[in-house]
Parts: structure tokens; C-alpha cells; sequence
């Protein structure tokens, strides 16, 4: 098992820039794939970006390519979503998620179903 904690969010104004952490503890955390997610207002939770549990394979939703980049730091335990030139609609809570994989994980995950584990979330509100 594994437990996720995300930082703390914040409010931004449109076009800036913010840098969200996923410290994780218990289980190996180079055993999982990584997701990142999120959630607006009125709206069901939706795929952000994912990462490979190896060599660092990685997914991004149409809407945030080329403006977030998702990582991960197998001995710092963590995983960042860095996000810039944000906009009003990337408000939302954000998700870190964890899917175990046995042996070598070359696999991005979109599918929210396919996570084990969940963090608590953070709020991302971006200002126009």
C-alpha cells in the first residue's frame, strides 16, 4: 500500500506558472505508474498527464500538452506536475494517483479506474 500527498495548491494568475508535488510513502514507490488528475466545478474528474513506472514514458491530455510536464523522482519518492502558462480553465482540484505494477511497467495510464491508490487533492485556481 501506498499513501499520496499532494502540496499545496494556490491561486495564480492566467499565464503563470505552478509547480505541484506528489509525496508518496509506504510501498515501493518506483513499483507504480503515476497519473495525474483533476477535477473542476460541476464537472466529472478528468486525465491531466501520466508517467511510466519505467523509463519514464509519459501522456498528456490534449488541453495541457506543451504547458504541463509530469515527473517523477524514484528516491526523492515523489512526482511533480510542473504547469505553466496556465488559464482559467485548468482550475480545479488536482490528483496524484498510483497504479501498482509488477515487473517492468512501460504502460501510461488514462483511465482513472485503473488506479489504486489517491491522493486528497489540492486546489488549483487560476485567475483571468
Amino acid at each position: 500500500q501506498v499513501q499520496l500527498v499532494e502540496s499545496e495548491g494556490g491561486l495564480v494568475q492566467a499565464g503563470g506558472s505552478l509547480r505541484l508535488s506528489c509525496a508518496a510513502s509506504g510501498r515501493t514507490f518506483s513499483t507504480y505508474a503515476m497519473g495525474w488528475f483533476r477535477q473542476a466545478p460541476g464537472r466529472e474528474r478528468e486525465f491531466v498527464a501520466a508517467i511510466s513506472r519505467s523509463y519514464g514514458y509519459t501522456d498528456y491530455a490534449d488541453s495541457v500538452k506543451g504547458r504541463f510536464t509530469i515527473s517523477r523522482d524514484n528516491a526523492k519518492n515523489t512526482s511533480n506536475l510542473q504547469m505553466n502558462s496556465l488559464k482559467p480553465e485548468d482550475t480545479g482540484v488536482y490528483y496524484c494517483a498510483a497504479k501498482f505494477i509488477s515487473g517492468i511497467g512501460l504502460v501510461v495510464y488514462r483511465d482513472d479506474t485503473q488506479y489504486d491508490y489517491w491522493g486528497q487533492g489540492t486546489q488549483v485556481t487560476v485567475s483571468s
